[in-house]
């Protein structure tokens, strides 16, 4: 009887030793589960960062903040990859200046003046861009717009207006554009950094929805970047040459364009007339169905009246 409940709690120790040794066996497992799993994990952030198959707005905001983070410190260690001339700080930059002026004036001989002007194209290696002429009542006019290296505006003003007693309209403006040559050459080498990286994160992509999502991002940082050089570039050609529309006339007497004799508008008026009578055939050359039917329609008419006529006579 004690042998038997003794062999009973040997059986009952065995049991609970076996029970105790599985359960760490599992915990054991389970950390080592754990930790692999975080592994995996780890390397799978660091071979496809950010994930844009969930589309993670905070990973997205995080890979901006840090390019702009790498812009800023590029501009400041004076790095620049770009082709257009971009300044690293604002005091290296001279400043950008859009001239542009408006001049009128009353001259004694047209061609001489168009000359005078020509010889200052030449001169000072300025172009025209348009050259117009009209002619009025009271005045024979020339209106000329001219595009001039932006160092030559003053120089060239000063040369056409030799000569000129007065002017009619005289305006000359500039238009300061410093900061937003600054600001849109910036915009263009921050968006330019951030595009490096995405083109280094689609690199690293390894699914197709994370390679069209960085895709898309690229075409409109794209986008963004031709737009920006656009602006900048016509920036530069405003700057780098102004535009001057110069008007210079010549007055005439009240009604000298009627220049042609009385006999001579005496023998206008007749070929005038003449003319006129000729339309009016042809016109009526070009309706003659009409004219048949309405002929023919009053040759019918008349012979009916007549033939009433003379029954009405015939009765009496």
């Amino acid at each position: 009887m004690r042998s038997s409940i003794v062999t009973q709690n040997l059986f009952i120790m065995k049991v609970k030793v076996l029970i105790y040794a599985v359960i760490i066996v599992l915990f054991v497992c389970c950390k080592k589960a754990d930790a692999v799993y975080a592994e995996d994990r780890a390397v799978d952030c660091k071979v496809s960062e950010p994930s844009y198959a969930s589309v993670d707005t905070t990973a997205v905001e995080a890979v901006d903040t840090a390019v702009v983070a790498a812009a800023s410190l590029s501009t400041s260690s004076g790095e620049d990859k770009m082709d257009l001339v971009e300044p690293t700080k604002e005091e290296s930059i001279e400043s950008k200046i859009i001239k542009s002026g408006e001049l009128r004036y009353q001259t004694d001989d047209l061609q001489k003046t168009y000359n005078q002007i020509q010889a200052a194209v030449k001169k000072y290696k300025a172009i025209i861009k348009n050259d117009s002429e009209s002619n009025g009542d009271y005045e024979l006019s020339r209106n000329i717009t001219i595009r001039i290296p932006n160092e030559n505006f003053d120089a060239f003003i000063k040369e056409i207006s030799k000569g000129v007693s007065y002017f009619d309209r005289k305006n000359i403006s500039s238009q300061d554009v410093t900061e937003e040559y600054i600001d849109v050459a910036s915009r263009i080498k921050t968006k330019k950094v951030l595009e490096e990286r995405y083109f280094e994160l689609l690199k690293k992509a390894n699914k197709v929805s994370e390679m069209l999502e960085i895709e898309r991002q690229l075409s409109e940082i794209r986008e963004e970047i031709e737009a920006k050089e656009g602006r900048l570039k016509y920036l530069q050609n405003k700057v780098a040459m102004s535009t001057l529309d110069i008007e210079f006339y010549k007055p005439v007497a009240q009604g000298s364009k009627a220049t042609v004799s009385y006999g001579g508008r005496i023998g206008n008026a007749i070929v005038s007339g003449f003319n006129g009578i000729s339309n009016f055939f042809i016109s009526l050359l070009g309706i003659w169905p009409v004219i048949v039917t309405l002929v023919v329609l009053f040759v019918l008419i008349r012979k009916r009246f007549k033939r009433k006529n003379k029954k009405d006579a015939t009765e009496n």
